[in-house]
C-alpha cells in the first residue's frame, strides 16, 4: 500500500537533487496521481532501497517486475506504463488521499480540470466571477479583509476553513464561535478561491453558496470571489432589467443582470487583470457607460467602453512621424485591426493598455497596409510571413542557454507551448541565449532546439525520461 507521508516525501526528493539517484526513479503527483517512475533493469538490493525510500509495498513492485500493466493490492489499484525498454510508470488515483496533505507546499494540481483539488489562488485562472450567496451574510470582502460566516452549528466544538488560500491547512484558519454561528477574517487579494469547513473534523462545502465544483472525491469545493470592480449605471430607474456583457465573458447578454438600487443600478464583479471592452443592456437597449470617458471603436462599426484592471505596459513605436493612424494589434484584444489607435508622441506613437501577468503576441498596423513587429523588442515568435513580437509581461522565469555561443538558431520548446518547434526564439547577448517568459505555478517539461538539434538543458540537473528516451529537462514554476 501507500501511506499519506509518502505523498510528501514524493514530491521533496523529486525537488531535490534525490530526484536524480543511483535508481534513476523519479516520484511525482501529475494529473490526479501519484507517480513512480521505476528503473527496471534494478538488481533485487537496489528494489529494496526504493521500496524504502519512497515506501511502496513490496508486493507492488513485485507486481511490476513481474510485467503486469494493471493490478490491485490492499485495495489500491496500480497501472504499469512502459515508457522505454528500461522505465516504467506505476500510478496510482489520489482520489482516496485526504485533503490535509495536499498543499500548495508540496503539490501542485491543475486549476483548470474542474474535478482537481486545487491549490493555488484563483486570481490567476479566472476571467471574472460573481457570487451566488443565498443568504448575503455568508460572505463579506471589504477593504481586503475577507469575512466568512457559517451560520448554525452551535454545538459544534471546533471549526476551521480551509482553502486554495491558505494552501488547504487543517489548522491555520479557526474560526471563532458567535451567538448565531462561527466567523472568521482573512486578508485575501480579488480573486477567485475555494474552500470548505472542517466541523468537528469532518470536511463540508458551504450549504449557503451556491457556486461549487466536484472536488474529485465525490464531494464539493465551494467557489468564491473577492471582488475589485463595480458597474455603475446611474439613473434608468424605471428600466426593467439591466445587464452588463462585455470582452470578459464573451458578449453573453443574459448572464450578469445588474442589481437596482433607488438611483441606478450596480454590479460587483471580479475581473481579471487586464483591459475589458464592455457595455450595458438597458431593456434590451445596447449603450456605452456614459460615466466612463474611455470609449473607443472596436473596428466593426460600433463603439464599446473600456477598463483597465492592474497595471498598464507602455507600447510605443518610434519614428513614422508621416503616417496618419497607427494601431496595435495583438492576442490580447483578439488580433482586432481597428481597435487600439495608438497616440502620436513626439518620438512616435504610444499607447497604454493594461495588461495581465502573461504572454503576448502583437504587431503595429501602419495606415493600414503595413503590418510590422517591433524593431525595439528583439523577441519574436513564428516563423516565415507569421512572425510576431513577444512580450511577457510580468515575467517570472528566464530560460537560459550559455553553452552553444557559437549557435546560429536557438529556440526553447515545451509542454508550456504544446512543444512548438517554430515558438519561442532565444536572443543571443554576450555569448549567452535568453527567453523571458511568464509560467503559472506548476510543473513544466522543456527542450532547447540548438540548429535544428535536440538537447535537454546542460545547466538544469532536473529532467526525466520521455517516450523517445532522450529526456526533457524538468522545470518547477513556485506560487
Amino acid at each position: 500500500m501507500i501511506r499519506y507521508t509518502t505523498i510528501l516525501l514524493c514530491v521533496l526528493l523529486y525537488q531535490s537533487s534525490l530526484a536524480q539517484n543511483l535508481t534513476k526513479s523519479i516520484c511525482r503527483i501529475e494529473d490526479g496521481a501519484i507517480i513512480f517512475q521505476i528503473n527496471l533493469k534494478l538488481n533485487p538490493e537496489q528494489r529494496a532501497q526504493l521500496a524504502k525510500q519512497y515506501d511502496i509495498d513490496s508486493l507492488v513492485l513485485a507486481k511490476v517486475y513481474e510485467g503486469l500493466t494493471s493490478f490491485t493490492v490492499k485495495n489500491e489499484n496500480w497501472t504499469v506504463k512502459k515508457i522505454s525498454s528500461q522505465i516504467a510508470e506505476l500510478s496510482k488515483s489520489l482520489d482516496t488521499i485526504q485533503k490535509s496533505v495536499v498543499t500548495k507546499n508540496n503539490v501542485l494540481l491543475s486549476l483548470e480540470n474542474g474535478d482537481k483539488l486545487p491549490t493555488y489562488t484563483g486570481a490567476e485562472f479566472a476571467n471574472y466571477g460573481v457570487n451566488k450567496l443565498e443568504l448575503s451574510s455568508v460572505f463579506k470582502y471589504e477593504a481586503g479583509i475577507a469575512r466568512f460566516f457559517l451560520p448554525k452549528f452551535k454545538t459544534a466544538q471546533k471549526v476551521y476553513i480551509s482553502g486554495s488560500f491558505n494552501g488547504w491547512s487543517t489548522s491555520q484558519n479557526p474560526m471563532h464561535k458567535t451567538d448565531s454561528g462561527w466567523v472568521v477574517k482573512i486578508r485575501l487579494q480579488p480573486g477567485m478561491y475555494y474552500y470548505k469547513f472542517i466541523i468537528d473534523g469532518k470536511w463540508t462545502y458551504d450549504s449557503n453558496n451556491e457556486l461549487r465544483i466536484r472536488d474529485g472525491n465525490w464531494s464539493y469545493n465551494s467557489i468564491i470571489f473577492c471582488y475589485n470592480t463595480k458597474f455603475a449605471l446611474k439613473g434608468n430607474t424605471n428600466s426593467r432589467k439591466v445587464i452588463v456583457a462585455g470582452s470578459f465573458n464573451n458578449w453573453n447578454i443574459d448572464e450578469l443582470r445588474m442589481n437596482k438600487l433607488p438611483d441606478g443600478w450596480e454590479l460587483p464583479i471580479f475581473l481579471r487583470e487586464g483591459t475589458h471592452a464592455y457595455k450595458f443592456i438597458v431593456d434590451g437597449n445596447w449603450i456605452t457607460d456614459p460615466s466612463n470617458k474611455d470609449n473607443r471603436p472596436d473596428g466593426k462599426g460600433n463603439i464599446n467602453s473600456f477598463i483597465g484592471i492592474g497595471e498598464e505596459c507602455i507600447f510605443n513605436l518610434n519614428g513614422y512621424p508621416f503616417a496618419k493612424k497607427v494601431y496595435l494589434m495583438g492576442n490580447f484584444n483578439a488580433w482586432n485591426q481597428g481597435e487600439l489607435m495608438m497616440e502620436k508622441v513626439e518620438n512616435g506613437w504610444q499607447l497604454k493598455y493594461a495588461l495581465g501577468a502573461g504572454n503576448y503576441e502583437y504587431k503595429f498596423i501602419v495606415d493600414g497596409n503595413k503590418f510590422i513587429t517591433d524593431p525595439f523588442n528583439p523577441y519574436k515568435v513564428g516563423s516565415g510571413e507569421f512572425i510576431n513580437s513577444f512580450l511577457a509581461f510580468k515575467a517570472n522565469h528566464v530560460f537560459t542557454l550559455t553553452k552553444y555561443p557559437n549557435a546560429y538558431d536557438v529556440i526553447v520548446t515545451g509542454s508550456f507551448n504544446n512543444w512548438n518547434r517554430d515558438g519561442y526564439r532565444m536572443v543571443k547577448k554576450d555569448g549567452k541565449w535568453t527567453f523571458p517568459i511568464y509560467l503559472k505555478p506548476g510543473k513544466y517539461t522543456y527542450k532547447f532546439i540548438v540548429d535544428a538539434q535536440w538537447i535537454i538543458d546542460p545547466d538544469n540537473k532536473l529532467w526525466e525520461e520521455n517516450e523517445f528516451g532522450t529526456g526533457n529537462s524538468v522545470l518547477w514554476i513556485e506560487p
